[in-house]
């Protein structure tokens, strides 16, 4: 039952953290380089998991993932299959819950990110894909490293999204947060103190690797241009 838990945690991070990379480059981007009135607005959309509770953002989705929606109901057309209490409907929950802590500090290295190059480079005949995945992700490579981390550790977090979108079922939405939560309520102690402690001692690990990681960078960007 663990191992399984285990796997279906991993394996919904993974998934997760690769799209929401996909997805939150081009989109951190796009909010980095706006110039608009309405960029505030769709800031707070994206930040808005951040803040709101959970069971929240779990409620309206699970009513979003409904037959009764048309999102839902395409869904179902489609596949046969309901989104809601579906590993699928987890990793789509998950991708919305997370996407703040990636975009974020995509976002914030981008808007820090030195134009001069960028004007140097399109000043030599370089086009805008060219100066982007030449330039731009190769001088932001801690952010993304950072946002990958960030996405990727939240994930393997979540609860109360999870319980909502996905319920209890084992080797299918059965994630780690989810059978503590059972191993609680059941007076499984010791099972209990496993999850715990292996979550705990994950957190701690990527943290010490990030904090490694921010001190190697700062000691190091006297030297580099990016």
């Amino acid at each position: 039952m663990l191992i399984t838990a285990i796997w279906v945690t991993l394996k919904l991070a993974t998934i997760t953290t690769i799209i929401l990379l996909l997805l939150s480059i081009p989109l951190a981007w796009w909010l980095a380089n706006m110039q608009s009135r309405i960029r505030p607005i769709l800031e707070a959309i994206v930040g808005l998991p951040m803040v709101l509770p959970p069971t929240v953002l779990g409620f309206y989705l699970l009513l979003l993932f409904s037959p009764n929606h048309a999102a839902g109901q395409a869904w179902l057309s489609l596949t046969g299959s309901t989104l809601a209490f579906s590993f699928t409907g987890l990793v789509v929950a998950s991708v919305i819950y997370s996407m703040p802590f990636v975009v974020q500090p995509l976002q914030r290295a981008f808007e820090q990110l030195d134009k001069g190059l960028l004007e140097a480079a399109a000043m030599m005949g370089a086009g805008a894909m060219d100066r982007f995945f030449n330039i731009v992700l190769p001088c932001s490579r801690r952010a993304l490293v950072l946002a990958g981390c960030m996405g990727f550790a939240h994930t393997i977090g979540e609860f109360g999204v999870v319980l909502m979108i996905g319920g209890n079922i084992p080797g299918e939405t059965q994630v780690l947060s989810i059978a503590l939560f059972d191993a609680v309520e059941s007076q499984s102690f010791e099972m209990a103190h496993q999850i715990a402690g292996g979550l705990l001692l994950f957190a701690m690990v990527l943290l010490v690797f990030l904090y490694s990681l921010d001190r190697r960078s700062g000691k190091s960007s006297g030297s580099r241009v990016c």
